[in-house]
């Protein structure tokens, strides 16, 4: 069957992150001719679309560059049929010490997307959230109109980014889609994740330091996350809906640590660090979705088991251990 996007000019931001390079490889296989914004650096280090096999590296216009720069988002964006837009500043802990950053890439960086995409009438723009917008639940488990918290300037940067999203829906009638993912985890993903963290130290040694154990997750393999992603660009009459991806079943943090000794058959101590513990007042307790949405609008609805999910993430961090330097990272 031929995909929809085939042949379709479509751009994705943040394209070398975690999500951002699975989702490159499944667009290029479906035929859509892609331009993959990467993070300007001097070593024109590509990240995690060097995972990606040679051959589909070869079709993928590899572009550097900053969201936040305006004129260079207004280019870039010119004649693309769909953008789907994950670049973002992520890590948690990072922005307790620089939250101005996530203000200039999450909050600022969108807006310059969404100028673009007014300006050039793109089909549909698919402009990432994260389930960590709505903090520690009021209720479980949760819809799309669940209140919105700020219980980190990383949550609060997201939610401004949403909003400005709706704004533009609302103000211009731009065809924006927001997707919010919960936990996604999966091959490629670093270090500064909870999950690969867990694996990467076991793989190491006897033992993994981590954080509170108790907080529970939401927890949705990457692939099962990217169909999520296409399913939004294709469903028709979804523009200025906001869409919950995520398995609707959680796991404690212990609890996944001892699927993942159970699995690599290996006796590991969990030491409490507590560097990597948030703020109390910034701990989100618990995140499990409802994607009765996602199911109904989309047709979507997530396929891999979390072992199934944690034994393919674990063969991929123990061919690529070298990638893991587990002292440098902080959940």
């Amino acid at each position: 069957m031929t995909s929809k996007l085939s042949g379709k000019k479509i751009l994705v931001t943040g394209a070398a992150g975690f999500i951002g390079s699975h989702l490159t490889k499944e667009l290029v296989e479906q035929g859509a001719s892609v331009t993959a914004l990467v993070m300007y650096n001097a070593r024109s280090d590509i990240e995690n679309l060097a995972f990606l096999p040679q051959e589909t590296l070869k079709e993928i216009n590899i572009t550097f560059g900053n969201i936040e720069d305006p004129f260079f988002v207004d280019q870039l964006c010119a004649g693309q049929d769909y953008i789907f837009h994950l670049a973002a500043l992520i890590g948690i802990p990072y922005s307790y010490v620089a939250p101005a950053s996530y203000v200039r890439t999450n909050i600022e960086g969108t807006v310059n997307i969404l100028e673009a995409v007014k300006k050039h009438q793109t089909a549909r723009l698919l402009h990432t959230s994260t389930s960590e917008v709505y903090g520690t639940a009021d209720y479980s488990p949760i819809d799309e109109s669940h209140p919105l918290k700020g219980q980190s300037p990383y949550a609060a940067s997201k939610i401004g980014a949403d909003k400005m999203a709706e704004s533009y829906f609302r103000s211009f009638e731009t065809p924006v889609v927001t997707v919010r993912p919960f936990n996604t985890y999966g091959p490629h993903q670093s270090a500064r994740a909870v999950i690969p963290t867990i694996i990467s130290q076991a793989l190491k040694g006897s033992s993994v330091k981590l954080g509170a154990l108790s907080p529970q997750r939401d927890m949705t393999y990457v692939s099962d996350t990217v169909k999520g992603f296409i399913a939004a660009a294709i469903a028709e009459s979804i523009e200025g809906e906001t869409i919950n991806l995520g398995v609707g079943k959680t796991a404690t943090i212990g609890e996944i640590a001892d699927m993942i000794f159970n699995i690599m058959g290996k006796d590991i101590e969990i030491i409490s660090d507590e560097s990597r513990m948030r703020p109390e007042k910034s701990e989100v307790l618990r995140l499990v979705s409802d994607n009765e949405k996602a199911k109904n609008k989309m047709g979507w609805k997530p396929e891999i088991s979390l072992r199934q999910g944690l034994q393919q993430t674990i063969q991929h961090i123990e061919n690529n251990i070298n990638c893991y330097n587990t002292d440098t990272y902080i959940i």
